[in-house]
């Protein structure tokens, strides 16, 4: 189930500034959906073991961002913007912008990064503390060159303080390159896409920088750097990239569901051209835009020709759905969905779009059975937004008053409202015994709203 959701997830943002290297609570627009975050871990799993991570302690996010960008945070996160995803042309140029950020993660750039910026902000500090001394000692005995001297003490600080910080992400970006080909090699993939995939962008050094892409401000490109890697393409035993069919449909598929749910559904119409475009990859493109236009019958032709062809396929099932509980047809989305789960049994997404469904049929004999689809949800992925909500609603229903408060709390923490959280966890509280596994919930969500509320103070102090 594609859905697009607010998380509140620890990010390191490095500003370009001399004074700022911050890590604080910030909202990122996060993209949910089983079949991207499959591929995504199929593609990346095999890079995280070469680069000998633990593959499943490496998280993957999807930014509904449509700039170019892909960043490590707070430890072992990969961020992936869906502008990146979609500018991609093959599995290896997404594959390949991995393998850099994977050499990050492995390099322990992001914490050496603080250091790093913390050193510049501290040149620019004591330039700025001296300067200004100059400047005021100039005012006061009416010395102009005093002043003269401490306003260029200020502006050279700064300077040198910026260029000892470019000096290091450049030397930080060149060490991911050497890391990303080792990388790429151990696990057995060409090094083509990579370098494809910046020569993509090295023409945007020359724009200015507020029209750069960016991964091109975050990640320099040096003419060296692109050497570098041609360099060992051309020397490399897979000089081209060699994709498995699989692995280029899954790409294909990838792109058309992004652009099919985040362009203007007529833009997407342009792009996917019915009369033109009878791919499989196309045809899924336009069974979203239609669901979106909306025009029920246009996507239902199209999400059901790929069942005709796929009907082993979880995700089509899926999509058709969606489609009619989008169109208000909780009802007749029951058996789609229960078809999905059927076919990816155990998926935290698709589970909750079957509870999802039962819970909005309004039929209180399917709420028991909801709620067991969103918990075993849950029980597979705690970070489901979503499905925490619907267990909310689905449990007050069923006249769980404690059950409904305890999950509108995690929902409530998981989109960033502390102070929601804490009034929920207050309000559960109130119906389980002291000790009891209700109760202890209940002290977690308040801990973690008070956590969150204190980070929030910090970082606005």
């Amino acid at each position: 189930m594609f859905r697009i959701v607010r998380l509140f997830v620890l990010a390191c943002a490095v500003l370009w500034q001399i004074s700022a290297a911050a890590v604080h609570a910030q909202g990122l627009p996060l993209i949910r959906d089983s079949e991207i975050e499959a591929i995504l871990r199929a593609w990346c799993e095999p890079l995280f073991a070469a680069a000998r991570l633990d593959p499943s302690a490496v998280r993957i996010f999807v930014v509904n961002d449509p700039g170019l960008n892909a960043f490590v945070a707070g430890g072992q996160n990969v961020f992936l913007n869906t502008g990146l995803l979609t500018a991609t042309e093959t599995p290896g140029q997404a594959m390949g912008v991995v393998a850099h950020e994977t050499g990050h993660i492995a390099g322990g750039h992001l914490a050496r990064t603080g250091d790093a910026a913390r050193a510049a902000a501290a040149t620019g500090l004591f330039a700025t503390l001296l300067g200004a001394g100059l400047v005021a000692l100039g005012a006061a005995s009416g010395a102009s060159n005093a002043g003269q001297a401490g306003a260029a003490i200020i502006v050279g600080g700064q300077s040198a303080g910026m260029r000892a910080f470019l000096a290091y992400t450049r030397a930080q970006e060149r060490s991911a390159d050497r890391a990303a080909l080792d990388i790429l090699d151990r696990a057995g993939k060409s090094a083509r896409g990579l370098l494809d995939f910046l020569r993509k962008l090295e023409g945007q050094e020359l724009l200015v920088s507020d029209r750069q892409d960016p991964y091109v401000r975050s990640h320099p490109l040096t003419a060296e750097r692109i050497a570098f890697i041609a360099d060992h393409v051309a020397r490399s035993d897979r000089p081209e990239e060699d994709a498995a069919p699989l692995d280029i449909e899954r790409h294909a598929r990838m792109r058309a569901k992004l652009i099919g749910f985040l362009e203007r559904p007529r833009r997407v119409l342009r792009t996917y051209f019915p009369e033109r475009d009878v791919s499989l990859a196309a045809r899924y493109a336009r069974a979203v835009a239609y669901m979106r236009l909306p025009d029920l019958p246009k996507a239902l032709a199209e999400i059901d020709s790929l069942i005709a062809e796929r009907p082993a396929d979880p995700f089509f099932a899926e999509l058709k759905g969606q489609i009619l509980f989008e169109h208000g047809d909780a009802r007749g989305a029951l058996p789609s969905y229960e078809r999905a789960a059927a076919l990816a049994p155990g998926d935290a997404l698709i589970l909750t779009g079957l509870g999802r469904a039962q819970a909005g049929t309004g039929d209180p004999a399917l709420l028991p059975a909801a709620a067991e689809n969103l918990e075993a949800a849950l029980r597979g992925d705690r970070d489901n937004a979503l499905a925490w909500r619907t267990l909310a609603a689905a449990r007050h229903g069923l006249g769980d008053a404690g059950g409904s408060a305890l999950a509108a709390g995690e929902h409530a923490l998981l989109v960033g409202s502390a102070e929601n959280a804490a009034r929920h966890a207050e309000r559960a509280g109130r119906y389980y015994a002291e000790g009891s596994r209700g109760w202890l919930q209940a002290q977690d969500i308040e801990n973690e709203a008070a956590r969150i509320e204190r980070m929030r103070r910090r970082a606005g102090d």
